[in-house]
């Protein structure tokens, strides 16, 4: 439950009806949590579809995935930003960064910009970001940007 990521509680969870799901009819489960969290709620009730509905409610209260799509650019500061100036974005879409990453590869820096849009956008946000990316390549630039729909490193 402490990892850090937005699907930390519902995987934490699915662990543990599965672990649970293992035990002999009438078996005892320990649960060493704090009874007040969410996802222990939702294990001792055996109600992993209410944790859902409410972390759906939640998510979509945040603007988060699944609620909204959202399209990842990575690569060189100089690549993204000029992929993020080319790109004619749906008119609801929210662009958050760019912003560095933490682990450059090599001598490399790179970074990630988000550009997040509600649900019903989601196709002009993917055929915009597919045209831009074909710009970039027909123009043969030389650094490659990285564009992700709905990655799950973020979701």
């Amino acid at each position: 439950l402490g990892r850090p990521g937005l699907r930390a509680a519902e995987e934490t969870l699915r662990r543990w009806m599965n672990a649970a799901a293992l035990l002999r009819p009438r078996a005892e489960l320990v649960v060493l949590a704090d009874s007040s969290v969410p996802a222990v709620q939702a294990l001792l009730r055996w109600d992993p579809a209410t944790h859902a509905e409410r972390e759906l409610a939640e998510r979509t209260e945040l603007r988060f995935p699944p609620a909204v799509r959202i399209a990842t650019l990575t690569g060189s500061p100089a690549a993204v930003r000029e992929m993020l100036g080319d790109v004619e974005l749906p008119r609801e879409a929210q662009v958050l960064g760019p912003v560095p990453l933490d682990a450059p590869r090599g001598d490399q820096v790179r970074e990630r910009a988000m550009v997040r849009v509600p649900q019903a956008a989601g196709t002009a946000l993917s055929a915009a970001l597919k045209g831009a990316a074909g710009v970039r390549s027909a123009r043969k630039s030389p650094e490659v940007v990285r564009v992700c729909i709905d990655p799950l490193d973020v979701i």
